[in-house]
């Protein structure tokens, strides 16, 4: 008999536009490579996104054609969350890859609910409910400043970015109420250099894996 694969862990790297998720997601994509079979790397993913439809949809979400109500938005997240965690997510898992994905539940709890005004615990109970499972093993929230993030980024990019200071701000403070309530979410200083806060996310994944 084959010996049994041990899970992978499922790892979120979440925070407002410009905080530098993405960069820190690769750098811990990289961490986590070192030593690894080739069949056992991580998996880095971005949501929505990842999944021929995922892509799809994003499309979709950030387009500044569409005026989109924060509800359709919830909606069109969870379906592409939820094929992401079927189609790819899932199967990582099982065959003991880590797996480190840009966004997931906490950005809906932040752009849509916090800052679009929707009822936080209806939210949360559509992503449970459509998109729970796999679940994260730690949700990591890079927390900056939405003045700085923004300065960061450079001119905005989708039809979410367009928005208002005042939105990014609620968006912000969504983050950081997330971060308060949810045992799984981590909050980290995201104000520091690449490397101070690169520092900061592996002590939160060590922990983790330990």
């Amino acid at each position: 008999m084959a010996p049994r694969t041990e899970r992978g862990l499922f790892l979120v790297l979440d925070g407002v536009d410009g905080c530098g998720k993405s960069t820190q997601a690769e750098r811990l994509v990289e961490a986590l490579s070192a030593g690894a079979a080739a069949d056992r790397r991580p998996l880095h993913l971005r949501e929505p996104g990842s999944t021929v439809l995922g892509e799809r949809l994003r499309e979709l979400l950030f387009d500044r054609a569409l005026d989109l109500d924060p509800g359709v938005e919830v909606l069109l997240f969870a379906a592409a969350r939820r094929q992401m965690l079927g189609e790819l997510v899932a199967p990582a898992l099982a065959a003991g890859r880590h797996v480190v994905c840009e966004r997931f539940h906490p950005s809906t709890c932040a752009y849509q609910a916090h800052a679009g005004g929707l009822p936080a615990g209806r939210v949360r109970s559509v992503l449970a409910a459509w998109a729970g499972r796999p679940s994260p093993d730690v949700e990591l929230i890079l927390l900056l400043d939405p003045a700085a993030a923004a300065e960061r980024r450079g001119a905005p990019g989708d039809r979410i970015e367009d928005k208002d200071d005042a939105f990014h701000a609620r968006v912000a403070e969504g983050y950081r109420a997330y971060a308060d309530e949810v045992e799984r979410a981590v909050a980290v200083d995201g104000s520091g250099s690449v490397e101070e806060v690169e520092a900061a996310v592996w002590e939160e994944v060590r922990r983790v894996l330990a």
